[in-house]
């Protein structure tokens, strides 16, 4: 049986999410190492997915390490340029697949400021059935609990259910409710899955 519903992750799925890198290209790499094992930028950033405030979070992290502050604002300053570039392979798939009338769900770990924040600059944000943002739902992936929450709200089962994700564990967490799971790596690689699944054609999926 084919998928009722495809489920996108959006970081490093539909468009680049590579903090390390932004800062590569800013401070560059010698003191990119030394800000990342000072500061947990990380940690500060799943303060947000999970529902903290966007700005205000990351510029008390900055008030708390005054050394790094100015690279720390950059987290919130040049946000759009951390989550860049767009995947445009990944953008079509998903306008693809709405376009045969496949249902296509967000689920993500993104807070609900920044999300708010990213929707009138990032369209292909609009360009679903159904969004499950972490940040409006106070729980992230891979939490059980955020699946169960997709599940529940589509009333999909969930082996009918193609959920794409790039990190491991988000995806093995899915895998053990019965979802059938993409690790991401590539789009075009995304774009072979979806064919194999009976969801898209080849020319359809540009492959």
């Amino acid at each position: 049986m084919r998928p009722e519903a495809v489920v996108f992750d959006i970081g490093n799925v539909l468009v680049r999410w590579q903090p390390e890198a932004f800062y590569d290209r800013v401070i560059g790499p010698d003191r990119r190492r030394a800000l990342f094992a000072e500061v947990d930028l990380h940690g500060m950033n799943e303060i947000v997915d999970a529902g903290g405030l966007f700005r205000e979070t990351i510029y008390d992290w900055a008030d708390r390490h005054p050394a790094w502050g100015d690279e720390i604002r950059m987290w919130y300053d040049r946000w759009f340029e951390l989550a860049s570039p767009r995947i445009e392979g990944s953008i079509a798939l998903q306008r693809a697949l709405r376009a045969k009338g496949v249902p296509v769900f967000a689920l993500t770990n993104f807070g609900k400021y920044s999300f708010a924040e990213a929707l009138p600059k990032m369209d292909f944000l609009s360009d679903f059935d159904r969004r499950y943002v972490s940040g409006e739902l106070k729980v992230t992936k891979p939490d059980p609990r955020i699946y169960q929450i997709v599940e529940d709200d589509s009333g999909i089962r969930p082996d009918r259910l193609l959920f794409t994700d790039d990190r491991a564990d988000n995806i093995t967490a899915a895998a053990r409710r019965g979802w059938r799971t993409h690790q991401f790596e590539t789009w075009q690689g995304w774009a072979r899955r979806l064919v194999a699944e009976d969801l898209l054609t080849e020319t359809e999926a540009g492959v």
